[in-house]
């Protein structure tokens, strides 16, 4: 079984083909390799797992494409219908991520976010392909304040360009699920931290700052709470859900309709931890497994931030028989092991 994957040089995708080439399948990773941040640890992430590959019978292919490009993207399409294992699922984790960077550069986010989106699911739907799996985000509950959210909640008041799209994610491929028979799955992600993470979340660039010792700046005069969610809860998230697509419900009460249902072969799933951590505590863990202290600037919230996430994932856990519980004391330990080794600091 052949799994395309894009985004394979990010973070999550990253993370995601490890795990498929672990359990044998044959993977395609495909991402444009922007610079949104630092190439090289996007380079490293695919070099890792080219040496998997290597002892994994050469199970992974890696293409530099982006998929706001539709003959690209048809080129991969076209090139593994010939090949002697088609492609049968789908996960889209390419996107342009940032909630803040979306107010600075909305152009990159509808490139990439909408219309790099329609171009796979469009592709997915021509191939006939059997799941298509896609990353939406814990910010289109936007201004919501019922905590916490379920994906029965309305996501109509989005307080971010990075958020519209998302919806936007979740609209088209309700579409694409009703009218072509075509199974796609929505996760909003809450918050993913771990080891080989973004340099510009803000648990990369508090260990930075702590270990420069340079003061962090905690926005929301450090009133913020998070789901925060580790790496390894999200990918076997993902893996339980690669051969569960949802069907057609045709037995559904029309009367009764929400966000969260659809006669459809659709379905979208909150995937945090359940466990909402104050920023502040956040910052305590850090400082613990660094064994230093951080100073700290408060300042105002930022447009586009949301005081608070909580995820309800109780649908997740009862269709995928798995709910995210690491703890933020073992996460963190776990990413700051790998971020001393990785970035080769002596922290003594």
């Amino acid at each position: 079984m052949s799994v395309l994957v894009t985004g394979a040089a990010g973070f999550i995708g990253f993370h995601l083909c490890k795990r498929l080439l672990s359990e044998g399948y044959k993977v395609i990773g495909i991402d444009n390799l922007n610079n949104y941040y630092d190439k090289s640890l996007k380079n490293d992430r695919i070099n890792q797992l080219n040496k998997i590959s290597s002892i994994a019978d050469g199970n992974f292919s890696f293409f530099e494409i982006d998929i706001s490009k539709s003959i690209d993207l048809k080129k991969i399409f076209n090139a593994n219908d010939h090949s002697h294992s088609k492609i049968s699922v789908v996960v889209n984790l390419a996107a342009q991520a940032g909630v803040r960077y979306s107010i600075e550069n909305p152009a990159a986010y509808v490139e990439s976010n909408l219309v790099g989106f329609n171009n796979i699911i469009e592709e997915c739907r021509k191939n006939k392909i059997d799941h298509f799996i896609y990353a939406s985000s814990s910010s289109v509950y936007g201004a919501n304040k019922k905590m916490p959210f379920s994906e029965k909640d309305n996501v109509d008041h989005p307080v971010s360009l990075y958020a519209a799209t998302k919806k936007s994610n979740e609209l088209v491929a309700h579409t694409y699920s009703h009218l072509f028979d075509l199974p796609t799955t929505g996760l909003r992600f809450f918050t993913v931290y771990g080891p080989w993470g973004r340099p510009d979340m803000a648990y990369s660039i508090f260990t930075k700052l702590i270990l420069q010792g340079k003061p962090i700046r905690v926005f929301n005069y450090g009133k913020m709470i998070r789901d925060f969610t580790y790496i390894d809860d999200v990918i076997e998230s993902l893996f339980r859900l690669l051969n569960k697509p949802p069907v057609r419900q045709k037995d559904l009460n029309m009367d009764n309709l929400n966000p969260s249902n659809s006669w459809a072969p659709y379905k979208i799933f909150n995937v945090g931890n359940s466990k909402p951590t104050n920023l502040g505590d956040y910052i305590f863990a850090i400082e613990k497994n660094l064994n230093r202290k951080a100073e700290i600037i408060y300042e105002e919230i930022q447009p586009g931030d949301v005081e608070a996430t909580f995820a309800d994932t109780k649908y997740l856990e009862e269709w995928v028989e798995f709910s995210p519980n690491t703890s933020i004391d073992e996460g963190i330990k776990k990413y700051v092991d790998w971020y001393l080794k990785y970035y080769k600091v002596n922290n003594i």
